[in-house]
């Protein structure tokens, strides 16, 4: 009998749902259904019934309840303890993307480091692309890293994040509060990232326009700086931005019409590998410790 078909019959009695079960089972619909059915097969009884849009359990399934909780339960503690006993001598490696490593994982490793006490982090920053490769050369156990795909990697959505336009005290747009794109092209822009993902949704809000883009950089901190000494605005991620959002440093501008924009940061990892501190990384996506 496989844990997982067990695992996805008490979520769906606990969330009521079978598709609340498959989110946060991070499965589809179908997949969870047809765990259900191979437990079903197995048991030789029906566990579930629809009465309209409610899924109830049936009288088999309540019979069964207790002893699937309990073999849930005895399988979390032993696979806690394993990874405890893992945990002594481990040494865990991440890849980071930069702006990940300078903004997001500060906040992440103290938690880490609480319910994982004793293991060893080994943190690797780099462009997305060259933190992919590690990953699938073995270098590293655990990417954290704008959104990237291979046949051989498996992602999960770890952060979403708006991107806004950003600009200097005193700057003109602010004395209006908000700026259409046409007029925002008119003023010196910094670039930031050429080629990411990103970007190239920035690039297609001045389709049919010649922006005035003075310069493109690679490093989140010099296009900071360069927005602070006058040199000109541009369209960052809020959670780098947020230090000197809150100190005056730099001011946020709206666009009309509005624009939804933002940076997509995934975890990846190779397809199939075994990784016992993802689950970790999986609850605390968009800040859900």
């Amino acid at each position: 009998m496989n844990i997982e078909n067990i695992e996805a019959f008490v979520y769906i009695h606990h969330l009521g749902s079978f598709n609340k079960a498959a989110q946060a089972l991070f499965l589809t619909q179908p997949s969870v259904s047809a765990r259900i059915q191979t437990l079903e097969r197995e048991l030789g009884s029906q566990l579930f019934y629809r009465e309209g849009k409610h899924i109830l359990i049936t009288e088999n399934g309540k019979q069964f309840l207790p002893y699937a909780q309990q073999i849930m339960t005895a399988y979390q503690e032993i696979k806690i303890k394993l990874q405890q006993n893992l945990a002594i001598s481990y040494e865990f490696k991440i890849g980071c993307a930069i702006s990940v490593s300078n903004y997001l994982v500060p906040d992440i490793l103290p938690l880490f480091s609480e319910k994982f006490p004793g293991v060893k982090i080994k943190i690797t920053t780099g462009h997305s692309n060259i933190i992919l490769e590690k990953v699938l050369n073995k270098e590293v156990d655990l990417g954290i890293v704008r959104t990237v795909t291979h046949p051989n990697i498996d992602n999960i959505l770890f952060h979403k994040d708006p991107i806004g336009l950003f600009v200097p005290p005193g700057h003109p747009l602010l004395k209006k509060g908000s700026a259409a794109i046409d007029e925002i092209s008119r003023f010196p822009l910094i670039f930031f990232d050429y080629g990411s993902m990103d970007w190239l949704m920035i690039t297609r809000l001045f389709e049919n326009m010649k922006p005035n883009i003075v310069m493109e950089v690679d490093s989140m901190e010099t296009a900071k700086k360069l927005i602070q000494k006058g040199m000109g605005i541009s369209f960052l991620p809020e959670h780098c931005v947020r230090n000197e959002f809150e100190n005056g440093l730099l001011y946020r501008v709206e666009i009309t019409p509005e624009v939804d924009i933002s940076i997509r940061i995934d975890l990846i990892y190779l397809k199939g590998s075994s990784n016992p501190f993802l689950n970790f990384f999986q609850q605390i996506s968009f800040g859900k410790t």
